[in-house]
């Protein structure tokens, strides 16, 4: 059995290969393929906590596209304030055809690369061609995957970055800048506004509860994804820019529950349950993306279990590849 730490998982889990990955994941859910129970949530509540359990099998056409995997995450409100990350995880791979243990993976480095390689799948399905200027809202670790799957499937040129707080973006933008395919032109936005003004790709990676930029300011063409928040409550994006997007989703049926983006604008009638596509949809040529260069799109992500069974097949067989990793006796 196979242990592999955050950064055993960073070295097996490249962006490319896991955007693939994602898009399999996506399609697998949209084809019925794939065996996704309802996530369960445990309420920690004297420490403002929260656990997640979320298991996944994704069938193939043979054992080797097959995926088994579970994941529990914790998000503890206070741990900030102690010092401790607020998200903590592990991914627990087994043998789809045996239900042995494989391997144990360090879920918050996995969570935070497949949430941003699936954006990055949507990036590559749904943005313009042409992009190549993009806006990140958010400077903490799930920023840093945004910007470096929008760049791995576009010729991002120009970047900004935009947060409340400035010591941040000044952090993320010299840690970021010029590494891989992340241009050196990285920019920290004084507002909003002059992040969004001229943005061919819009990556949200915030917990706001309300809009964190007007839909006025956001330029025809524009592709956005909105990975920051899970809950009904949460809202990166205006409603009345969702209502006049091509709305797509990794889960059609978890998005109505856990996001407000969708949850909200259905509600008040903005839009239809008929006007919001799954991404495995797209991919599987049973719904339609982008229509036209002028046309708004828009992508919903609150993370499916999927998700994590197919980075945790990659990231394992390229960690016994590569050599990586601490076998031991189960």
């Amino acid at each position: 059995m196979l242990i592999l730490n955050a950064n055993e998982v960073r070295q097996a889990l490249p962006m490319d290969e896991c955007i693939a990955a994602m898009k399999q994941a996506y399609a697998a859910l949209s084809a019925g393929t794939a065996e996704v129970p309802l996530r369960t949530r445990l309420n920690v509540a004297p420490h403002e906590g929260m656990s997640i359990l979320m298991p996944a099998f994704v069938d193939g056409a043979s054992v080797g596209e097959q995926a088994l995997a579970v994941k529990l995450v914790s998000l503890f409100g206070k741990n900030p304030q102690r010092g401790l990350p607020l998200i903590n995880a592990v991914v627990l791979a087994f043998d789809p055809e045996t239900g042995m243990l494989q391997a144990v993976l360090e879920g918050a480095a996995v969570t935070a690369i497949r949430t941003g390689a699936g954006c990055g799948a949507a990036t590559d399905v749904l943005a313009r061609p042409d992009a190549k200027t993009l806006a990140v809202f958010g400077a903490g670790v799930q920023a840093r995957t945004q910007l470096e799957a929008a760049c791995a499937v576009r010729p991002i040129e120009t970047a900004w970055v935009y947060s409340p707080n400035p010591e941040q973006v000044t952090r993320f933008i010299g840690e970021m800048a010029g590494v891989g395919r992340i241009p050196k032109d990285l920019r920290a936005a004084a507002s909003a506004q002059e992040a969004v003004a001229q943005a061919d790709i819009i990556s949200t990676a915030t917990t706001s509860h309300a809009p964190v930029f007007a839909a006025a300011d956001v330029r025809p063409g524009a592709h956005i994804n909105a990975a920051g928040t899970h809950t009904a409550e949460g809202i990166e994006v205006p409603a009345e820019l969702v209502a006049g997007a091509r709305v797509t989703v990794d889960s059609r049926s978890a998005t109505q529950v856990e996001s407000g983006e969708i949850a909200i604008p259905l509600s008040q009638g903005l839009i239809k349950e008929a006007d919001i596509a799954e991404l495995g949809e797209v991919l599987n040529g049973q719904a339609a993306g982008r229509s036209a260069p002028e046309q708004i799109t828009f992508f919903k992500s609150v993370g499916v279990a999927v998700q994590d069974a197919l980075a945790a097949r990659v990231a394992v067989a390229n960690a016994r590849k590569l050599g990586i990793g601490t076998e031991v006796a189960w």
